[in-house]
């Protein structure tokens, strides 16, 4: 986001996961909040050469928050009180909503000038702030400053949205095992004389509602039982009293003699504090944090127990989801990276192809048929990359408004085709669903996979269906299903009467290349291109299945209330060509790529001029005024296309831009926000497609 503002170069830094892998090392003996929040501020700051870090905790009522600790280089500390409004509207819209806030120069940034006083107090002139929510509400916010304009990467931006994660995790840790062990504490100290504070050690028990507080003799029978023991287990003390507390444990628990055998840790080791699954009075099963001590009679003797349990379960869930979004990052980082390189060489083999054919003798049936096998052959790789960047989110989308029901109903008659015709296909599309802002053809595309996917769990014989409704998701559901904000969402569900999946299956079902056909059937990206498109559009997805009961998926996108403008292409037959006085500068780093390109601009007509980083296109520009065009890749070394896009309109508003990329990482191009005359052409591209492309930016 440059406003006008010369960027500085950030110097290299420590690979992302090796930074985090030292964090965790630092975090991890480390039991107070406070030191935890310095510590993390100080080694983001080192690591990011920033002038500041600082952790903020929000208040209830979501206005204010408190900077808590912070790690400054060469700037005042920031710990204090503030209003969230003091820095701006933008920011307060953004990082209530569970947005990165991300500035690059607070002094020509349009957001920053009406509080332009707090950020020139605090020497911020450029920062990212990292909101974290629990149960839709703002929490707390993680910020990096820096004292001069700075350009943020997005390898920068990830990495600190994953250190603000840990951090406020270690730091929930902290706060619980502090109040375990204040709790515990507490109940030594109230228990240590029996007979003259047994009226307070009642009192305190009987107060704490959040944690089951009981006491059990030597053989493990319960004495005692609180108001606290009763919400989470749910028997009364007339129930429990006199039974033994092992019923408390899973059968398999229970077999293994882990009751015993946590009683005989508290007599040599002085206490017992572990983590597993409880069972309550109804049969549920609830995630327990579980702290017993010894409690000792005058003489010195162990008489009994006292247990603290605490229901960990929503917790648990919690860290679930954020190491499952952290494994599927780090797959979707090798899988984007592989296929961006992959594209790149079918760009090249693609091109040359199409050139041998058209240069070819027609009449050479035997040359014409090895030419379109090996097209075929390559045309199948491209799309197998295409699914492999839309599992890791990187593939460049064309959102638009789209009706739900509209796209459904239309999909419907091909799907009906596609499956064999002992496979009913029905629908139930609701009223009122409205439209939601997705890429429509990778919608079609994604839902076609999954009455793929059915038809093989139905082995060609059964009922598919597919239905449509609104649903208005609230903050505890947003929670449970994760990476959504609470709203009304359009759902999607896709439902076979197939051989259903186990839990086994349903966890590694999103995977890349996990499959359960046999070898040649399925790449085992069908599930996983789904997961990635779906999450790149604001959504999620998710799965019921029971072995024999079949499989729904369920497809939650939020829902916008704006009209769906359709925009029909015509593609005519002609190939549009160039004039020699209509100069195209070609800039890529890919030797082979920049020279298909090149072939193919100059047989269309164009002059050329190339260049293989941002730097020597930025010289070419200055010197030759007759450029009608810049042609550019995304990924360059030492200045990314866009960067090149940005400092070239400066020096020539005018000019178009036409960009190419294997992926779109940067966030203008997954969001489809492109700036006025530029346009995107995806890897591969082949001739024609190049000169559409080049001769409408430059007849616009």
């Amino acid at each position: 986001m440059a406003y006008g503002a010369a960027m500085r170069e950030v110097p290299p830094r420590t690979a992302p996961y090796e930074f985090l892998l030292a964090l965790d090392e630092a975090l991890r003996p480390l039991t107070d909040a406070a030191e935890i929040t310095l510590v993390a501020a100080r080694l983001v700051s080192q690591s990011m050469k920033v002038s500041r870090c600082a952790y903020a905790e929000v208040s209830l009522d979501q206005n204010t928050f408190d900077v808590t600790c912070d790690y400054s280089d060469g700037v005042p500390s920031l710990v204090g009180h503030y209003r969230l409004e003091e820095f701006g509207a933008e920011f307060l819209r953004l990082v209530q909503a569970g947005q990165p806030f991300i500035v690059e120069d607070a002094e020509t940034d349009p957001r920053t000038q009406s509080e332009l006083d707090s950020y020139r107090r605090a020497q911020i002139r450029a920062g990212m702030a990292i909101p974290l929510l629990s149960a839709g509400q703002l929490c707390s916010v993680m910020s990096v400053h820096h004292n001069r304009p700075r350009h943020w990467r997005q390898e920068e931006i990830e990495l600190l949205q994953l250190v603000a994660g840990r951090c406020w995790e270690a730091v929930q840790r902290a706060r619980v095992s502090r109040e375990l062990r204040e709790a515990n504490e507490r109940l030594k100290l109230e228990v240590r004389d029996l007979s003259r504070t047994e009226r307070q050690f009642a009192q305190l028990v009987a107060g704490v509602t959040d944690c089951a507080i009981y006491m059990i003799d030597r053989k493990g029978y319960v004495s005692s039982w609180n108001p606290g023991a009763e919400r989470i287990k749910g028997y009364t003390a007339d129930e429990i009293i006199g039974r033994h507390f092992s019923q408390f444990y899973t059968i398999e628990d229970r077999a293994n003699g882990l009751p015993d055998r946590s009683l005989s840790l508290v007599a040599t080791k002085g206490k017992f504090e572990g983590e597993g699954w409880r069972m309550r009075k109804d049969g549920s099963r609830f995630w327990a944090s579980v702290l017993i001590d010894p409690i000792h009679g005058p003489d010195g003797h162990v008489i009994g127990y006292a247990k603290i349990t605490r229901d960990m379960t929503e917790r648990r869930l919690m860290q679930e989801q954020l190491n499952q979004a952290q494994k599927m990052e780090a797959i979707g980082q090798l899988t984007g990276g592989v296929a961006h390189d992959f594209n790149n060489l079918l760009t090249v083999i693609l091109g040359n192809l199409d050139m041998v054919q058209r240069r070819s003798p027609a009449d050479d049936e035997r040359l014409q048929r090895a030419i379109e096998h090996a097209t075929r052959g390559a045309e199948r790789a491209a799309a197998l990359t295409h699914q492999l960047l839309a599992f890791a989110r990187r593939q460049p989308l064309n959102p638009k408004p789209t009706g739900v029901n509209q796209l459904v109903t239309t999909l419907l008659e091909l799907i009906r085709r596609t499956l064999p015709e002992a496979i009913t296909v029905q629908s139930r599309l609701s009223a009122g669903v409205g439209q939601v802002s997705v890429d429509p053809n990778q919608m079609e595309s994604a839902l076609l996979n999954l009455a793929v996917n059915a038809r093989d769990a139905m082995s060609g014989k059964g009922t598919l269906t597919i239905s449509t409704e609104l649903v208005n998701v609230s903050e505890d559901e947003a929670l449970r299903l994760g990476d959504l904000l609470p709203g009304p969402h359009a759902v999607i569900s896709v439902a076979d009467t197939g051989i259903g999946m186990s839990a086994e299956v349903i966890a590694r079902a999103f995977d890349p290349f996990f499959t359960t056909k046999p070898i040649g059937q399925g790449t085992g990206l069908g599930l996983s291109q789904v997961f990635g498109f779906v999450k790149q559009s604001g959504g999620t997805v998710k799965l019921q299945s029971e072995v024999g009961e079949g499989t729904t998926v369920k497809i939650y996108l939020p829902r916008v209330d704006v009209s769906a403008v359709m925009r029909l292409e015509q593609d005519g037959d002609e190939v549009p060509r160039g004039r020699s006085n209509e100069t195209v500068l070609v800039v890529e780093d890919e030797d082979d790529v920049r020279a298909y390109s090149i072939e193919c601009l100059q047989d269309l007509g164009f002059s050329v001029l190339h260049s293989t980083d941002g730097p020597s296109a930025l010289r070419l520009i200055a010197a030759h005024p007759e450029i009608r065009l810049l042609f550019t890749d995304v990924g360059l070394p030492h200045m990314s296309g866009r960067e090149l896009a940005q400092e070239v309109r400066r020096m020539r508003p005018e000019l178009p831009v036409l960009f190419t990329t294997g992926y779109a990482q940067d966030a203008m191009f997954q969001q489809g926000k492109l700036e006025r005359n530029a346009e995107l052409l995806t890897k591969p591209f082949n001739r024609t497609q190049l000169a559409v492309r080049v001769r409408h930016l430059l007849d616009a």
